[in-house]
């Protein structure tokens, strides 16, 4: 594989980050995370019509750019650098995946085009406990008439208290299943979770009898739970990136305070210390970058129509080392920038504590690294023996 960018890759890179360094600082970051929304609605509109991002890796015909997983992740990794705070991860990353996943023809001309414009967002809601994967998913239905009919507790839904369009997972006699339930269907109430990191929100659904017509089904009934595996991973792959950048913006923060604060009459910077501490943390991120991009080219095999299959396959072990590697190196590089900070590392008035309150709640989302190291563990051995 090519780790290298290509010139356009480049120029996407260079244009997020001028972007987002104008419209994501420290006080638009905090401005948002106190609202309810958790974003600014304005701004969000200029993402979708003028840096037309969630369209990027939309297939052409539905209003998208047509471009891959990579330059997804480069995206990604700027909003993590600035701790964007907008519905783009849980629209980009978990709706439109499992659209493109599992959607008919029909859906995904229904679905995709709005998801490009920005005139609808959306989200992924599987959870019932606090168990990762296939385990996770409690939530019921059942055939009535035409239909079907969910009932449940989801948890920790990504901007779930705002999204237009739901993708359910819930569990029948045949197995998983996926849904596209608009989150206005009669029934379902959503609930604004408080949680450590401000700067995503999270919600608890709940359906009550909520009844969805035959055509809400993605794929066939029963034939979910591959599907919600592979939109997982892929989603791991996609936080990864984002962590790398909170990791890589840990560490600038660092550079730049420890550059400032004078000490014994000079530059901190200039302490053996410290540098050996610095140099730690770029390790760190430099580690990182590799198992998030190698996650991505595989990640775009699986959503190419002609990837490569051999590469695709390699998914599962890809997107669980990217997410425990990416997960340990963006919070030991979160934690670090707070003590080479000082005292004022603890304090509001400093950025450290919302990387370090991300980076433990990203840790977790979708399974600790331990539960993911776990997996590749048993898949090796699988191998071996």
């Amino acid at each position: 594989m090519e780790f290298a960018f290509s010139d356009e890759q480049e120029m996407i890179r260079e244009s997020a980050e001028s972007f987002l360094a104008d419209v994501s600082d420290s006080a638009a970051v905090r401005a948002a995370m106190a609202s309810e929304l958790g974003h600014d609605p304005a701004l969000w509109q200029r993402l979708c019509t003028d840096m037309v991002w969630p369209a990027i890796h939309i297939p052409e015909q539905y209003g998208g750019l047509g471009l891959g997983f990579v330059e997804l992740a480069i995206l990604l990794e700027q909003m993590g650098r600035r701790l964007l705070c907008s519905p783009f991860f849980s629209t980009a990353c978990l709706a439109t995946p499992a659209l493109l996943l599992a959607g008919s023809e029909a859906q995904k001309a229904h679905w995709l085009p709005q998801l490009a414009d920005g005139s609808l967002t959306a989200t992924l809601a599987y959870a019932s406990n606090d168990r990762n994967g296939l385990d996770a998913v409690q939530a019921g239905f059942r055939s009535e008439g035409r239909g079907f009919v969910i009932d449940g507790r989801l948890r920790q839904v990504v901007d779930g208290h705002s999204a237009g369009l739901l993708i359910v997972a819930a569990r029948g006699s045949q197995g998983v299943t996926l849904f596209a339930v608009a989150a206005d269907t009669p029934g379902i109430r959503r609930r604004l979770l408080p949680t450590l990191d401000q700067t995503r929100k999270l919600a608890e659904l709940e359906f009550n009898h909520v009844y969805v017509e035959a055509d809400a089904l993605l794929g066939t009934p029963g034939q979910g739970g591959e599907l919600l595996e592979k939109v997982l991973q892929l989603a791991c792959a996609a936080l990864a990136a984002e962590q790398t950048g909170g990791a890589q913006q840990a560490l600038d923060l660092t550079l730049a305070y420890s550059a400032e604060r004078q000490q014994f009459g000079r530059a901190i910077a200039s302490f053996q210390a410290i540098k050996h501490r610095a140099a730690d943390m770029m390790l760190e991120v430099e580690c990182a970058r590799s198992a998030a991009y190698y996650a991505a080219c595989v990640a775009e095999e699986v959503l190419a129509p002609n990837g490569d299959k051999t590469v695709a396959a390699e998914l599962p072990l890809a997107a669980a080392l990217a997410k425990s590697r990416c997960s340990e190196a963006f919070f030991q590089c979160a934690a670090e920038s707070i003590q080479l900070h000082g005292g004022v590392g603890f304090t509001w008035e400093y950025d450290p504590h919302l990387y370090f309150k991300r980076a433990r709640a990203s840790e977790a989302l979708f399974g600790a690294p331990s539960w993911h190291r776990e997996r590749i563990a048993t898949a090796l051995l699988g191998e071996i023996a």
